[in-house]
């Protein structure tokens, strides 16, 4: 897959060879042989001299540097940003971590699914919570709770998409709450309790004066109405062309995250067997033509194009960041999802349904985007992970899920990745 999150942090290395200093030492050679036997040993006892007095400040000074590294509590969110930025974060694997895990109780968390609370819902093999992303090139340095509430001090971070972007949501904001001590300075906006139903959910952290949104937009384009003269089957449409008509009120964000495809099956869109995000039948529309054998992967990549357009003609990139989350793996035993495979450990080898022809839409648009918009190209990771699903520890626990993670759980790692690219990348 392309990684825009890859280019975007890649930078100049300069070589450690220089055809310059080449031809100085060459030209240098021609007066160590002329010299003469007394003017050599003046030399050579003021470099002996030169190379004590360096030893002897290279030990001060790395006596003192040890000693300031032991006493550094955590890691400065000014660091030099070459640890991350010289390598892909993506390209890892899921290792059992000593640090104390995980940064939250989900029972504790006022904002966190009782559904996503697996432990709350009687699971008891936790060895899923001890595992952290590890990048094979570079160290991703651990989430700072109060670090990053100073850093994020008077901003706004929304995330757009579907429940599993309401997912990471939920972590982002139970992260954050372990680095404040007043937790009653911590609150919805409007007072709503955390549902799968309310289209917008706002949690203000009054001691910075941080916003952390997340809006309902499953396709991220508009819903509507079928045409008056349309085919009885078509109950709803997808305007392609169009935003979603909440659009308007995330471009006033420092931060956003988009995600968006699990809708994208014919399940969620056709079958009038099942219910969708406002109806049945949910079909394609582009201007005022219905595009009934239009498919979904050539509708997904319609509608992400105009999201793309969106972003480019709306979005101040002198202020804001944003990223598009990739494709999330699920780990279901059969097409039917009646089975759920949910493991001890993370999985030796990637397994699970990626959605290839969505995936590859996805980092195509991204790919060829002239604003600097970053891919969390988190599908690999999550393809380990067949241990982390809810699975039957959800509520009520009649639901089988294969497709959302508990809390804590996977999600965590990704807001550590973006926020600690935000960190240390930031002016």
């Amino acid at each position: 897959m392309v990684s825009a999150f890859k280019r975007s942090l890649s930078v100049g290395r300069r070589s450690l060879t220089s055809p310059r200093f080449s031809s100085a030492v060459s030209h240098h050679r021609k007066w160590w042989s002329s010299a003469s036997p007394s003017d050599l040993a003046l030399i050579f006892a003021l470099a002996s001299a030169f190379f004590l007095s360096g030893l002897y400040i290279f030990h001060t000074y790395s006596a003192s540097a040890a000693v300031d590294v032991v006493e550094v509590g955590e890691p400065s969110i000014d660091a030099d940003p070459v640890e991350i930025g010289s390598c892909d974060v993506f390209d890892g694997s899921w290792t059992s971590s000593n640090r104390r895990l995980p940064i939250y109780n989900g029972s504790e968390c006022p904002f966190a699914e009782r559904g996503f609370d697996c432990v709350a819902n009687g699971r008891r093999d936790t060895d899923y919570l001890s595992y952290t992303w590890k990048p094979r090139r570079c160290e991703v340095p651990p989430f700072e709770a109060r670090a990053v509430l100073e850093r994020l001090r008077g901003k706004r971070v929304t995330f757009v998409g579907d429940s599993m972007g309401r997912t990471q949501w939920e972590s982002l904001v139970c992260m954050l709450m372990a680095g404040v001590e007043d937790k009653s300075t911590v609150r919805e906006i409007y007072g709503n309790s955390i549902s799968k139903t309310i289209r917008f959910l706002g949690v203000k952290f009054g001691s910075v004066d941080l916003r952390v949104d997340f809006y309902r937009s499953v396709f991220l384009v508009r819903q509507g109405r079928s045409p008056r003269h349309g085919p009885r089957r078509v109950k709803s449409t997808l305007r392609l062309d169009r935003m979603d008509e909440i659009s308007g009120n995330w471009a006033d964000s420092d931060v956003i995250v988009f995600n968006s495809g699990h809708w994208w099956t014919p399940g969620k869109l056709f079958d009038a067997s099942e219910i969708s995000f406002s109806d049945r039948g949910c079909y394609f529309q582009v201007g005022g033509a219905l595009k009934l054998g239009m498919p979904i992967p050539t509708a997904f990549r319609e509608a992400l194009d105009t999201w793309a357009s969106w972003v480019e003609r709306t979005i101040n990139f002198n202020r804001t960041r944003v990223f598009f989350r990739s494709f999330e793996p699920s780990h279901w035993g059969d097409v039917d999802q009646k089975g759920c495979e949910v493991t001890r450990h993370p999985m030796p080898e990637p397994k699970g349904n990626i959605h290839a022809e969505l995936s590859d839409v996805i980092s195509v648009v991204v790919g060829k985007m002239r604003a600097p918009v970053t891919l969390l190209n988190v599908t690999l990771m999550g393809a380990f992970r067949g241990d982390a699903h809810i699975g039957t520890w959800s509520y009520p626990p009649s639901v089988l899920d294969c497709s959302h993670w508990c809390l804590p759980g996977v999600p965590d790692s990704w807001n550590e990745l973006i926020f600690s690219y935000l960190l240390m990348n930031s002016s």
